[in-house]
């Protein structure tokens, strides 16, 4: 047999999804060695539970080098929370929560109409956060697939010592060599799944048997048609008048605050079916269900210059 022969019958097949896994795990890293004061960002949904399994391969046995940190618009769905809770404690790691509600009562968030989604706000209390914690850098489950102002940004993404974001103002990152390099009051937003696609976090979640919410897997639900998407009947989203109620068979593809998260008309109740699905669609995961999205006082880009993840 010769040399060549052996090398390749006892190198084992190295995956897309190992390619993926093996970048995010690296980009971790940097941030464990670079950073003073990191914190990783996780709210409980599919993207966060993805970067806490790559977490747990980057630094286990040892405990994370960093806290877990939410922003808690106070109007997330009760599954998605109760998650979030769940893995936090089976890791017995450390995790942070920080409400509206808080900036609200300091009136440093003012809030004139509450039945307009909170998201927009999240920005004043993650700088609050950022500040109060000292953080230097945050990790977060952000894609780049997901919207286009999200694929303008670097894998390490600086913002001013007002929290801003300069989509014109970036550093290269030249051979994936990042630069880490803040002044006093400056932060890191670090990305380590840019590259991942919806399809990369489901095959993902798949190979590894992640727990996620079961609101991501098609369930019966009470829904009202408004300007050409589903919005879920909610204590928050109660129907209009001359809206009508329906029962579908639907699922989430993204979930944030219930004001502004839609779901999608779905009969994918596993992994597996979510997969298939996914890979038949040709309408991007925010686009398809975020109604926040869809305004131009609500757009990312303006929310990302603001503070945003």
């Amino acid at each position: 047999m010769k040399p060549t022969e052996r090398f390749t019958m006892s190198t084992p097949h190295f995956t897309h999804l190992d390619t993926l896994e093996s970048e995010s795990i690296h980009i971790m890293r940097e941030v464990a060695a670079e950073c003073k004061n990191p914190a990783l960002l996780f709210s409980g949904g599919k993207d966060s539970i993805v970067m806490l399994r790559l977490a747990e391969k980057a630094f286990r046995p040892a405990k994370f080098p960093f806290p877990l940190v939410h922003i808690d618009t106070e109007h997330n769905f009760p599954e998605v929370i109760a998650c979030r809770d769940k893995l936090a404690a089976d890791l017995g790691e450390r995790l942070i929560v920080r409400s509206l509600e808080d900036s609200i009562k300091r009136g440093s968030i003012v809030i004139k109409d509450e039945s307009k989604p909170r998201n927009p706000y999240q920005s004043v209390t993650l700088l609050e956060t950022i500040e109060e914690f000292g953080f230097d850098a945050c990790l977060g489950g952000a894609r780049r697939d997901e919207e286009k102002a999200r694929a303008k940004e670097r894998i390490f993404s600086f913002r001013d010592e007002f929290g801003q974001w300069d989509p014109k103002n970036q550093r290269p990152e030249l051979w994936d060599i990042y630069n880490t390099r803040v002044h006093v009051g400056e932060n890191i937003r670090v990305f380590p799944i840019s590259n991942w696609t919806e399809m990369d976090i489901w095959q993902y979640i798949a190979r590894e048997n992640l727990h996620i919410p079961n609101i991501y897997y098609a369930h019966d639900r009470e829904i009202i048609r408004r300007n050409g998407q589903l919005v879920p009947v909610t204590a928050l989203t109660p129907p209009r008048a001359g809206e009508t109620v329906e029962v579908l068979s639907v699922r989430f593809r993204t979930v944030g605050d219930m004001t502004c998260t839609a779901p999608v008309e779905s009969a994918a109740r596993t992994v597996e079916e979510i997969i298939e699905e996914t890979a038949t669609t040709r309408i991007t995961e925010r686009g398809a269900t975020r109604l926040d999205d869809q305004t131009s006082e609500a757009s990312m880009e303006l929310r990302k210059k603001e503070g945003y993840f």
